[in-house]
């Protein structure tokens, strides 16, 4: 068949793997002794971080090298880069050109430079000599040109342009706004290269300490062949429903997104599998590379790995990592949710087929995997209950004995496994499909989900850092692929135990391999990044973005927010999902907060990350650089372009859903007790669901235009009530400034007062107010003002002035952009206390009354739709 106007050749299989290696791992694969040496430093820098990871590091490694194990990890993440991306298109592939081999080896040095050179360094006090700032400038040239390489020509221009900034800064040509007064090119090298400000800042040390144990850990669940399982079981459950194959790839894609940070290999992983099945059931190249595509990219907001970003989380918002999935956990979910409605709809309005011969109730199977999945929850949960009384029964050997009765379980459930065949991937375009039975193949893998079990119970029950979580679910994993094949060999009584654990060594060490590579990237994005980093804090240009931003929105926060989600988008075109949440985060975050208060909305920082990191995936999809689409395309054969805009329509609810919970934190399950937690998941959960219908155009029947307005005005109640029930009722009543203390001897204990200072901004000394939040205790008004800091003067012509808050206390902060020593005063303007309003939850009320409405309108043209169709096929 002549391929159709507009539509790409869909690529082989061997061309979409050169993809993946090209975007992912590097293009260049020697053979002969250079591949095998390049093979083994791999694994020996997989080995160093497991060992970096592990309780013995302190036993294990000198102190030097754990205190400098940055500078090792980018060593490793450099010299790996010149080994393993071409520096162009035309540049060899087979072999290793020498002018490459003098940059990677240029650049360890470099990168070690101040490890080799540590006692100097610490004798100059961190400041670079004459000899040493030329070594910290050819670093940076060489990271550069590492990171073109390896993540494309957008990161290394992007940090140049930040660099050329700190050198030129004070130059004519730079805008008056964003001027300072530039710095040596010994203060710059300082600065980037041999303090921590900045390459060797906190997202090298998150990459160093928890990110790369994290991809370790899902190249070797994927060598074990954990993703063809997952995908065969997403088939078993949902392949057999309408439009089943598009259901299976998101489901299917949420599972292998814990073993894949990248959405790239993700669509490619699932999707030379889903797509061809989905074009089968009747979507077209560009809808089938669609859904690969969303459900793909959404596999790095899925709790518990998320990428890189939810570590990087942990030590620019300064919560722990528990609380950082916690408050992550539900947007992803309802998010993934909306997806599979939308491929439902998708099939229900084009009446698409389903496959194979299996007929099963929608019910069951939806309750099949809830039930699946709170199995899989309680086990984790249930895991710490003989764990502890393992641990106070045998407090001396209680490591032996878990890792035996660990070890007994894993033995048991490969047992079962060697009782049905091995899986092997299936054919989606063999001429019929056979769909996997879940009853007969799920017993095959199911020793995969103890490395998982382990991951969630360390990270979430026994709360230790992520770095020492994944070492010991990677270390379950080691002993997994080395003995799953001989295991399954001794139980099935076929011999050959010697060449079976061959096998698993071979997979091991390629593993360990694929891990490594697939951290050349990621290690070189988190070093650039810190050149921007490192950059917005010795030049204060952060402070000007604010300003600049406060401008262009005029202060006004929606139009403040869609200027950050675009210039996520924007930066996002050309940077890894990682390196543009540290750029963005580390320009706009605290701009956010900061313009919130002064709107009188106190936003969480969390929420703000996250807004960031939601817009930051986004990039992946949206045209003309969205990766992600342009490897579907590559699948499916259809419109790179029209993918993307269709994947970025899919998304809508990844768009939406950032604002939400930047106005509603519910949604984030902040400050919301257990039973509040259930009702938000809920209502949210159907709130998410009506508006895919009203994005959809297709609810029950084909929505009328006003229809799909209604549905997205009760998705928007369902998820603001408030918003509505602020304009019924005053959310807050007004206390005069000048009785704020008595307002807080009278108020109980637990209530939240607003207070809004206003005065002279300190760099511009232009008028600007701030809100800051005041919880009560039950400490006298005056004790309570003068734990805060808060230090109010009398009341003078009607005003209550205030002095500056004492460093250290809780406003201090806040408070520090104020200039308290001008002409005019910063003064308390307003207090508000939160006031009798009815619940927020009644706007539920009508909102589903009106949606009861449109089901109704709906059901009634129904059979007239369903006739018409027919007659006209």
């Amino acid at each position: 068949m002549a391929e159709e106007s507009g539509k790409s050749r869909a690529l082989s299989e061997e061309e979409l793997q050169d993809l993946v290696a090209s975007t992912d791992s590097g293009a260049r694969n020697p053979t002969g002794p250079v591949g095998t040496a390049l093979a083994i430093i791999a694994v020996v820098w997989s080995v160093f971080q497991v060992i970096l990871a592990s309780p013995w590091a302190n036993y294990l490694l000198p102190g030097d090298v754990i205190n400098n194990s940055r500078q090792i990890h980018l060593a490793f993440a450099i010299f790996l880069a010149f080994m393993a991306y071409p520096a162009l298109k035309s540049s060899p592939r087979s072999y290793i050109p020498i002018q490459d081999w003098i940059m990677a080896f240029l650049g360890v040095f470099t990168a070690l430079y101040g490890y080799i050179f540590y006692d100097k360094i610490v004798q100059a006090g961190g400041l670079a000599d004459d000899t040493d700032k030329w070594f910290a400038l050819l670093g940076l040239i060489l990271l550069f040109e590492g990171a073109r390489r390896a993540l494309g020509p957008a990161m290394a221009i992007i940090a140049t342009i930040f660099l050329l900034y700190v050198f030129f800064g004070s130059s004519p040509w730079v805008p008056e706004v964003i001027r300072w007064k530039g710095a040596s090119l010994q203060k710059a090298m300082s600065h980037m290269w041999i303090t921590s400000e900045g390459v060797f800042g906190i997202a090298l040390g998150v990459s160093t300490k928890f990110v790369f144990l994290f991809v370790l850990f899902g190249a070797l669940l994927e060598k074990a062949g954990a993703g063809n399982y997952f995908i065969k079981m997403a088939f078993g459950a949902l392949g057999h429903l309408r439009g089943g194959p598009a259901k299976a790839a998101v489901v299917g894609s949420a599972a292998t997104g814990l073993i894949s940070g990248s959405s790239i290999a993700n669509v490619v992983t699932t999707g030379t599998f889903t797509i061809p099945l989905m074009k089968r059931v009747g979507f077209s190249s560009e809808k089938a590379g669609a859904v690969e595509v969303a459900s793909s990219v959404n596999g790095q907001i899925m709790p518990p790995v998320m990428g890189a970003a939810a570590f990087l989380m942990v030590e620019y918002v300064g919560i722990s990592y528990v609380e950082v999935i916690t408050h992550a956990f539900l947007p992803a979910a309802i998010s993934y949710i909306a997806l599979v409605y939308i491929v439902h709809l998708e099939a229900v309005k084009n009446r698409m087929p389903t496959l194979g011969n299996r007929v099963v109730s929608l019910g069951r199977t939806i309750g099949g995997m809830a039930a699946f999945f709170a199995v899989f929850a309680a086990v984790c949960y249930a895991v710490q209950f003989p764990v502890k009384w393992i641990v106070s029964a045998v407090p001396g050997g209680s490591g032996w004995v878990l890792s035996l009765l660990l070890l007994a379980a894993y033995a048991a459930l490969v047992w079962v496994a060697a009782q049905t065949p091995d899986l092997e991937p299936d054919d989606p375009n063999a001429e019929t499909v056979e769909l996997p039975e879940v009853g007969k193949i799920y017993k095959s893998g199911l020793y995969y989900l103890l490395p998982i079990i382990v991951l969630v119970y360390f990270l979430m029950i026994e709360q230790k850092s992520p770095g020492l979580s994944a070492f010991w679910a990677s270390a379950l994993l080691f002993a997994i692929l080395l003995t799953q094949r001989p295991l399954k060999a001794l139980f099935r009584g076929e011999g050959e135990m010697g060449e079976k654990f061959r096998a698993g060594v071979i997979d091991l060490w390629q593993g360990l391999v694929d891990g490594a590579r697939n951290m050349i990237g990621i290690g070189l994005a988190t070093a650039t990044a810190g050149v921007i980093v490192g950059t917005v804090t010795l030049t204060g240009v952060g402070q000007v973005m604010a300003d600049l931003v406060e401008f262009l929105s005029g202060g006004n926060l929606i139009l403040m927010l869609v200027m950050v989600g675009l210039l996520s988008l924007v930066l996002g075109m050309g940077l890894p999902t990682t390196a543009n949440y540290i750029v963005v985060s580390s320009l706009m975050a605290g701009v956010v907060v900061e313009l919130g208060a002064q709107s009188g909305l106190i936003v969480p920082l969390i929420a703000v990350h996250l807004f960031v990191f939601y817009f930051g995936i986004m990039a992946d999809v949206t045209p003309p650089v969205g990766l992600a689409s342009f490897a579907a395309a590559a699948v499916s054969g259809g419109d790179a372009i029209r993918t993307g805009f269709t994947a970025f329509f899919y998304s809508l609810r990844t768009v939406a859903l950032p604002f939400v919970f930047i106005f509603n934190t519910d949604l984030l399950l902040i400050d919301v007790t257990l039973v509040e937690g259930i009702m938000v998941a809920i209502i949210s959960t159907i709130g998410i669901l009506i508006f895919t219908a009203g994005t959809m155009g297709y609810f029950v029947s084909r929505s009328r235009i006003y229809e799909s307005v209604a549905l997205v005005l009760i998705a928007f109640a369902l998820f603001r009530p408030g918003f509505f029930m602020d304009m019924i009722q005053p959310p807050y009543e007004t206390i005069a400034p000048a009785e704020l203390e008595t307002a807080l001897d009278n108020a109980p204990p637990g209530r939240e007062l607003r207070l809004v200072v206003s005065g002279p901004d300190f760099d511009t000394l232009e008028p600007k107010d701030t809100t800051v939040v005041l919880t009560t205790t039950d400490a006298s008004g005056a004790e309570q003002l003068e734990a805060s800091g808060l230090l109010l003067m009398e009341e003078t012509d009607g005003q209550v002035p205030m002095e500056e808050p004492m460093f250290g206390t809780p406003y201090s902060d806040t408070l520090s952009s104020f200039d308290f020593y001008g002409d005019e005063p910063v003064v308390l303007s307003s207090v508000q206390a939160p006031a009798d309003q009815l619940p927020k939850e009644l706007i539920f009320i009508p909102a589903l009354l009106l949606l009861g409405l449109i089901v109704m309108l709906q059901r009634g043209r129904a059979p007239k739709e369903a006739a018409g169709e027919e007659a006209i096929q």
